[in-house]
């Protein structure tokens, strides 16, 4: 019997109200886009306290935007931008993976004159001086999710972050835990060098210092993936060629490791625990795969694909003087535990294709959408 998505659907049942930051019930954090009915400004919805009355625009740039995960993030922006009536336009660019694209964009974005920049800065630092340049220039600059150094007030307004150091920790007492204090573990992050996949080693290592027994291979602090699925699937092929025995694989993105599950099986090799962030792949193949892997043990923290939302409000609340949220920190949550079934058992929507994130709050139509890169604009949100 397959697991549904009791903690999504609950979710949209329940309450409306918005906190300024992150709205927290029984312990979890509900993202906005399962509470709200994305309703646009000429629907019924009321104004929220985060859209002021100046008339402004908004862009959401990405320093990479072709994975699922951005696919959702788009939906999830451009929903929240339109419930803003103040927000007169959305614009969204995607750098490609490539650090000057990623630059250009933004370079663009304020000789357009846009009010206010959201911003994933994949390249990190890289991104820093641009970033100021802009801020200089009078654009409202809100990056996120990943640290471009600097800080608020000198290099941009806000930067929007997670605890990524506490999702490490949460992955690292579940492994080992699991693995009773010994094994060899694979971590897997994204670029090199981003703010995200460092902080979760850092977590890693505070727990893993503990078991001696514990043992990260491969390249450190991560293997690199880019966050890219093609590149993932080779990385989990090639440390399955050189590590004959890996006990758990960690990964900073869930769907594009389910995508490299294939890879143990052509190594005659059996899937063993993983944590990661969650995707309906990964429940979808815990139900299936289980029983003939039976070391298979599943891990989660949501993946936050609607972290971005908050970091919409922010840009928002500055560009049309509405109230500014109070915090710019998003914590974690662990979102499924296959051992303790702890907030959840794995989840698997059938309903979804492989690539859906069940934690997005996003309905399943809406999430169809997104993964056919079907993004809707202000106009047809707004009627």
């Amino acid at each position: 019997m397959q697991h549904q998505k009791t903690w999504r659907r609950g979710v949209q049942l329940g309450g409306t109200a918005l906190a300024a930051a992150a709205l927290v019930t029984a312990g979890t954090i509900v993202p906005a886009s399962a509470t709200h009915a994305h309703r646009g400004a000429s629907g019924h919805a009321s104004r929220p306290s985060w859209c002021g009355p100046k008339k402004a625009t908004i862009a959401l740039a990405d320093g990479f935007g072709d994975n699922t995960w951005r696919e959702l993030t788009r939906y999830s922006a451009v929903t929240t931008a339109a419930q803003c009536p103040s927000i007169t336009q959305y614009t969204y660019t995607n750098g490609q993976g490539n650090t000057q694209k990623a630059i250009s964009d933004i370079t663009s974005l304020v000789a357009q004159g846009v009010t206010a920049i959201v911003d994933f800065p994949d390249a990190g630092k890289a991104m820093l001086p641009v970033l100021t340049k802009a801020y200089q220039a009078g654009t409202i600059v809100v990056p996120y999710r990943v640290f471009p150094g600097g800080k608020a007030g000198t290099n941009y307004n806000a930067y929007l972050s997670t605890n990524f150091v506490s999702a490490g920790v949460l992955w690292g007492k579940s492994v080992a835990q699991a693995l009773h204090g010994k094994g060899n573990v694979a971590f897997l992050g994204g670029p090199p060098a981003n703010s995200q996949s460092l902080e979760e080693y850092q977590g890693l290592e505070s727990v893993f210092k503990h078991y001696p027994g514990i043992k990260l291979v491969g390249q450190t602090p991560y293997n690199v993936t880019n966050w890219d699925p093609a590149t993932t699937d080779q990385v989990v092929a090639s440390l399955l060629a050189k590590y004959p025995k890996i006990d758990a694989f960690i990964s900073d993105f869930g769907t594009a490791l389910g995508g490299a599950f294939p890879q143990f099986k052509k190594a005659g090799r059996q899937i063993p625990v993983i944590a990661t962030e969650d995707a309906n792949s990964l429940g979808c193949d815990y139900y299936s795969l289980k029983k003939s892997n039976p070391n298979f043990e599943l891990f989660t923290v949501s993946s936050q694909t609607w972290m971005v939302e908050y970091a919409m409000r922010y840009a928002v609340a500055l560009a049309t003087k509405g109230k500014v949220p109070s915090s710019t920190v998003v914590p974690q949550q662990n979102y499924e535990n296959s051992v303790t079934g702890q907030p959840h058992m794995p989840v698997c929507e059938k309903s979804l294709p492989a690539t859906a994130i069940d934690s997005s709050g996003l309905s399943n139509a809406q999430q169809l959408a997104a993964l056919r890169g079907v993004i809707p604009s202000l106009a047809s949100l707004r009627h």
